[in-house]
């Protein structure tokens, strides 16, 4: 199966100054994160707040450019190709944000903000941009004779519709989904991802879903990477690392997920700490703070991603397989 995104080494960096008169900081908000998506496929990002997820997401979708590394669509390098291309290239990859609300005006009504990507982006008439849109509302399971309402006139899960159905407006191959769910409530999520998952087999559909809610991610992800401070711990097939955590961070991460089965234990790891600064992140392993396995490797050498029970880890605590 062909890739249809390709990230390759990609790398992030903000300079930030640090008071009137202080020099500026640079942090590094993604270092170095790889992976391949195809057709049909959806790659859950899964990591602490302040750990690069939405950064990711930005420069997939084209909103920033990385400092370093490619990323591909389609086969074509979004950094190398020109200012045309690249716009037609921005057709084929969209976003819906956690917060629908604030994605969308609250004075232009859905009838206008449905339509407006084939406004800017096609050359069809109004009434076939009409006829888009409000076909598009009743895929995604709302009446189209209220395109003429406004944004507050909807519930939220309503509105998260909505965002589902502008992001679709331009028959996107990729769809870059910054924690869908989490502003809805648990009875709305249910729903909102059996849509995504009809969207997405509807129209072979690429998602890169980002969350920090792995109870919804077990249910939606092929595949996982976890990253933290801006680097990836663990990726591989999400049934895999369900059932097998290796990185330590993964396994606290998958401890504090709640168990549907009446009856069933698990252990509950608690880390110690919080997220470092990423204006000065530890030497070594960015991990080692707050792992219940640190040694004194740890403390200076950074892991890189090996292979160890069918899926990549950063991590000296795992042993890879013999040889």
């Amino acid at each position: 199966m062909s890739a249809l995104l390709e990230v390759t080494d990609v790398r992030q960096e903000y300079s930030v100054k640090r008071g009137f008169f202080g020099k500026p900081a640079t942090v590094k908000a993604l270092n170095g994160i790889t992976f391949e998506l195809a057709a049909g496929r959806t790659l859950a990002i899964v990591g602490e707040s302040g750990s690069g997820k939405s950064t990711l997401a930005r420069l997939v979708t084209m909103i920033e450019e990385p400092t370093a590394g490619s990323i591909r669509l389609n086969g074509a390098d979004i950094g190398a190709v020109g200012s045309e291309r690249r716009r037609s290239l921005r057709g084929d990859v969209q976003i819906v944000f956690q917060n629908p609300f604030g994605s969308l005006n609250p004075r232009q009504t859905i009838r206008d903000a449905l339509e407006e990507p084939l406004k800017v982006n096609t050359a069809l008439s109004a009434s076939e941009r009409r006829e888009a849109g409000r076909a598009m509302m009743a895929r995604v399971g709302l009446r189209p004779e209220h395109d003429t309402r406004y944004p507050h006139m909807f519930s939220g899960g309503q509105r998260q519709r909505i965002a589902i159905a502008r992001a679709l407006m331009l028959r996107p191959k990729v769809l870059v989904l910054d924690e869908p769910v989490s502003a809805l409530d648990v009875s709305i999520r249910a729903q909102v991802l059996n849509l995504l998952a009809e969207l997405q087999q509807e129209f072979n559909l690429a998602y890169l879903f980002i969350s920090h809610d792995l109870s919804v991610v077990r249910h939606i992800a092929d595949e996982i990477m976890v990253i933290y401070l801006g680097s990836a711990v663990e990726t591989g097939p999400a049934k895999t690392i369900f059932a097998n955590p290796q990185h330590p961070y993964t396994r606290a991460l998958l401890s504090a997920t709640p168990v549907a089965e009446p009856g069933a234990k698990k252990e509950r790891i608690i880390l110690r700490g919080e997220l470092p600064s990423p204006f000065d992140p530890p030497k070594g392993c960015a991990f080692n703070p707050r792992c219940p396995l640190v040694f004194d490797r740890c403390r200076v050498e950074t892991p890189r991603l090996m292979t160890a029970e069918h899926r990549e880890v950063a991590c000296f605590a795992v042993e890879p397989p013999p040889a």
